[in-house]
């Protein structure tokens, strides 16, 4: 049986975990800059630099992301797969991404093509990081999507039809906001690391409200909240 050990992510660190999760938190659930991050920080007395945010994001983002993917609800067997392009360094790349018909984003992948073997990689990735096999997946007329289909997931049904994918055609919307805020990406690395720990948090942050009354939502927050104290409490498994 797994047990919490009292090492810690935050060993060797100046400022406590909750200071450094705190602003992990303000930058993957807001459109803020790591430098709005310094400010606000100063505003509550807390002195550090933007460098200081940028580097606690890249440590700690990924690690927290993991955690809350692994800790959310079985995904759907409908997966919904787009692809929207991102210009980075004056070149077009491919941000192809999959959410489940409830909108849970399941992965993504930046790609410099959008051919039969990006859309074969994105697939087994899909796959690796999921462990089952979807009922349906439904895509664009992209005709990749079907080629790549037919050797990875020949059994799955797959419909092909752009009004039917608007659900991750708006999945995208986040990323653009984002990606304005930051001033484009800066290579495709620094949009893969990004948009992998960005998705699954916000993800957390942002339940379907509409669907949700103001008791409900309330009480699913608080419970988030508490999964998100958990996930960045600094214990991992030994």
């Amino acid at each position: 049986m797994k047990t919490s050990s009292s090492a810690s992510l935050y060993k060797g660190f100046r400022f406590p975990p909750e200071i450094i999760s705190y602003c992990v938190w303000l930058y993957f659930r807001f459109s803020l800059s790591f430098r709005d991050i310094e400010e606000i920080m100063a505003e509550r007395g807390i002195v550090l630099s933007y460098e200081t945010v940028r580097q606690w994001c890249l440590k700690f983002g990924q690690t927290y992301a993991n955690e809350l993917k692994r800790r959310r609800p079985k995904t759907g067997d409908k997966w919904h797969l787009d692809e929207v392009y991102l210009k980075i360094n004056g070149k077009t790349h491919y941000l192809w991404r999959a959410v489940d018909q409830y909108g849970n984003v399941l992965d993504i992948l930046v790609q410099s093509r959008r051919n039969k073997q990006a859309a074969k990689k994105f697939f087994r990735k899909l796959l690796k990081g999921l462990q089952y096999v979807p009922r349906v997946i439904i895509t664009d007329k992209l005709a990749s999507y079907a080629a790549a289909k037919r050797e990875i997931l020949s059994s799955v049904e797959h419909r092909q039809h752009k009004g039917l994918n608007n659900r991750a055609e708006r999945s995208h919307q986040p990323t653009r906001q984002r990606e304005r805020t930051m001033r484009c990406f800066k290579s495709p690395g620094q949009a893969q690391r990004f948009l992998s720990a960005f998705g699954p948090i916000l993800d957390h942050f942002r339940p379907k409200r509409h669907s949700l009354t103001a008791r409900d939502y309330r009480a699913l927050m608080q419970g988030r909240f508490q999964v998100w104290e958990e996930v960045t409490s600094g214990k991992v498994a030994a």
